[in-house]
């Protein structure tokens, strides 16, 4: 992929949408570019976070551990970022992300990501949307899953 195609794709990206093309290009840049195969893991749950990952084509899945074992909780794919809570709230990793298909991304470290976020404000707000969408659907799966716990009657 060339580094214009790479930052075409970057546009559409909610986070990176307000972004000048030439710091968008820049990001590009200095991004590394990694590739998976299915099956491969992008990072464990628990690992320390050093990057986020864009998904610039493929598709991978978000795995939770549970007590009856690994539980996928999500599907990712194309113009997806995932690992950016590791590295925003310096916690560990809050799940696996293991791809599902060929998976082409675009790691973008700590350091970079932070300075982004410092120069585009914009960034920060788009952020807390997409954190704030995905407690909602965490907070829906988690009231669906009690419901059928309370109706099996099991515990």
């Amino acid at each position: 992929m060339s580094l214009s195609q790479e930052v075409e794709l970057l546009k559409k990206i909610p986070l990176f949408a307000n972004i000048e093309t030439s710091k968008l290009k820049l990001l590009a840049f200095t991004s590394e570019r990694m590739s998976f195969r299915g099956g491969d893991v992008l990072f464990e749950e628990g690992e320390v976070g050093t990057a986020a990952f864009i998904i610039m084509e493929g598709e991978a899945e978000v795995m939770i551990n549970t007590a009856n074992g690994p539980r996928v909780i999500a599907r990712v794919g194309t113009n997806d970022v995932v690992g950016e809570i590791a590295i925003l709230c310096d916690v560990p990793r809050t799940a696996t992300v293991r791809a599902v298909s060929p998976l082409t991304t675009l790691v973008i470290t700590k350091d970079l990501f932070f300075r982004l976020v410092t120069e585009f404000p914009q960034m920060a707000v788009e952020i807390m949307r997409v954190l704030a969408q995905r407690l909602d659907r965490t907070n829906k799966a988690l009231a669906l899953a009690k419901e059928g716990g309370e109706r099996g009657g099991g515990g």
